[in-house]
Parts: structure tokens; C-alpha cells; sequence
């Protein structure tokens, strides 16, 4: 794979189509979507891939940790998404497994004025599925599932809202949201 190939092939239909999942899943907290569109270098996931491809642009700058920090993946973005890279703190988009992301305190959260000035985490996972923590606020009709790394920094996350980070949880070709706003249990 060259650097110039694994983008959209057809790039105004696929990243609508893109889009459309992505703002779904953030949406619809906890439920889980299929994507696809592009082929990212490994390690990088296709909805990873398809997150930044959608997302990131020049103005969007990006941290990228861990095994998602490569020559092959730092190409690849600033190819086919020209987005700059950055360190955490100043980051709009981060990409990492949650243990490589680690601390998430470090990440904006947006200002009381402008909370919407905080940072996305695309954190990789093994698998994504429909069990674990229990969820619960908007977009969720009674309660869904998912299993996140962990709950207590997602519940501290939650109790500084209107303020704090977004995340997007990336496996494979799978994709799903858990935005600030939503409530999270252990069970």
C-alpha cells in the first residue's frame, strides 16, 4: 500500500454515507455501526480510518498515540485528510487505544463559552459489542450497552458536562459514540 492509495474511491457519496454513520452513532450512544470506504495502513482500523477521512481536515489538528503514531499512518492522514498533528493538549482529534490515550485529563474540554472546543477520541478497540456498561441520557431510549475499557473516567467526563471530550470507539470496520452527555454505569 502506497500512501496515496486506501482513501474514498468515490469521495463525495462515500464520506456523505460516512458522515451519515458517524453522526448516527454519536446520535445514538452505544449502538454499534458497520462502515466502510477506505483501507488505512495497519495497524489503523477501516473505522478509524473512516472517522478521519470523514472528520479531519486542515483545521483539525490531530494527536496520534501508541501504535497509531507511524511514518505509515502520518502519511496516510496528512494525505488523504491533510490534517496537522499535534500534541495532546491542543489536539481536536486523538487516536489511540484507551491505554495509550492515557490521561484522558490532558485532552480539551472545551471553555464555558464555547464548549464545543474540546477534543474527539478515537480510541481502537479488539472488539466492540452491545454488553458491559450500562447506558443511559439522550439518544438512548431507556438504557443501551457497550463495553468500554472502563466507567469511572467516562463518569467523571459526564459530570463536567457541558464540558469535556467525546469519544468514538473504533474496531474493524465497526464504530460507535459515547458522547459527554451520556451517563454511564458499571455493572
Amino acid at each position: 500500500m502506497t500512501v496515496l492509495s486506501g482513501g474514498f474511491a468515490d469521495p463525495a457519496t462515500e464520506a456523505a454515507q460516512s458522515f451519515r454513520a458517524i453522526l448516527e452513532a454519536v446520535a445514538r450512544p452505544g449502538r454499534i455501526f458497520d462502515v466502510t470506504g477506505v483501507t488505512p495502513p495497519a495497524p489503523l482500523s477501516v473505522a478509524a480510518g473512516i472517522v478521519l477521512a470523514t472528520l479531519a481536515d486542515h483545521e483539525t489538528p490531530v494527536f496520534l498515540a501508541g501504535h497509531c503514531d507511524s511514518p505509515e499512518i502520518r502519511a496516510w492522514i496528512s494525505f488523504h485528510c491533510g490534517a496537522p498533528f499535534a500534541p495532546a493538549e491542543k489536539a481536536a482529534f486523538a487516536l489511540g487505544t484507551w491505554e495509550d490515550l492515557q490521561p484522558v485529563t490532558r485532552f480539551r474540554a472545551g471553555e464555558p463559552a464555547y464548549p464545543d472546543r474540546s477534543a474527539t477520541l478515537i480510541v481502537e478497540r479488539k472488539t466492540l459489542a452491545p454488553r458491559g456498561c450500562r447506558l443511559s441520557g439522550p439518544g438512548i431510549p431507556g438504557e443501551a450497552h457497550l463495553n468500554l475499557p472502563e466507567v469511572a473516567a467516562f463518569q467523571a467526563n459526564h459530570a463536567r458536562f457541558p464540558l469535556g471530550f467525546d469519544v468514538i470507539f473504533t474496531a474493524g470496520s465497526q464504530l460507535a459514540a459515547l458522547p459527554r452527555s451520556t451517563r454511564t454505569e458499571a455493572l
